[in-house]
């Protein structure tokens, strides 16, 4: 990239990734701990995995709400010379960069089944929920002011950017990038369009 640019990844894409990354792991990991007795029995598991998982998905849904909430009010529209990455490239660095975490969650939700069958696995399903929904309420932003949200995606993955003043969300109108709501993969392409397009706004290009 040229002098001045940098890349921004969509915030619900982010978001909606983890949430997905987290709600199968768990239920795979729920469904390998019903094959063990446990010490609490199978009932008593899942009737405390279903309590978990409804808090984990309340938790991840509130948690950091507020923060939010006044990046969206602080966010700034995106300047000329950003390179905007599309679902897929955003998809594929998360789970890049995660995949040994998802790992050792599923392995420690999977060895807690030993106590308490499948409870691990519907708290981590839960918290993938949480996010889930989270991704949805971005995405009726989005939809509502018709405004997209991005990050610079080191800041998102908790490495510091190289430019200090693109620390917050970012915004460009509703035709940059993947734009179907939430972050979700669109079902059926919009006629004409291009999966790597330049936007009408103030951004150079949608980057693969």
């Amino acid at each position: 990239m040229g002098r001045g640019t940098y890349a921004l990844a969509r915030v619900a894409v982010y978001t909606r990734t983890a949430g997905i990354a987290l709600w199968w792991t768990g239920l795979v990991a729920a469904g390998v701990g019903l094959a063990v007795p446990g010490l609490t029995g199978r009932r008593a598991g899942i009737l405390g995995g279903a309590a978990l998982f409804l808090v984990a998905a309340a938790a991840a849904f509130l948690a950091r709400r507020r923060r939010c909430t006044g990046l969206i009010r602080t966010s700034t529209a995106a300047g000329k010379w950003v390179v905007l990455h599309d679902r897929a490239v955003t998809v594929r660095g998360w789970l890049r960069r995660r995949r040994w975490w998802l790992a050792a969650a599923f392995l420690a939700a999977a060895a807690s089944s030993l106590a308490a069958p499948a409870a691990g696995g519907l708290l981590l399903a839960g918290a993938g929920a949480g996010l889930w929904a989270k991704a949805v309420w971005l995405g009726r932003w989005e939809r509502r002011n018709e405004k997209l949200l991005w990050v610079r995606p080191e800041w998102a993955d908790g490495r510091s950017p190289s430019r200090g003043d693109v620390r917050g969300w970012m915004t460009t109108g509703p035709l940059a990038g993947d734009a179907a709501p939430g972050g979700a993969r669109r079902r059926s392409p919009v006629p004409g369009a291009a999966r790597e397009r330049r936007p009408r706004a103030r951004v150079t290009a949608a980057a693969r």
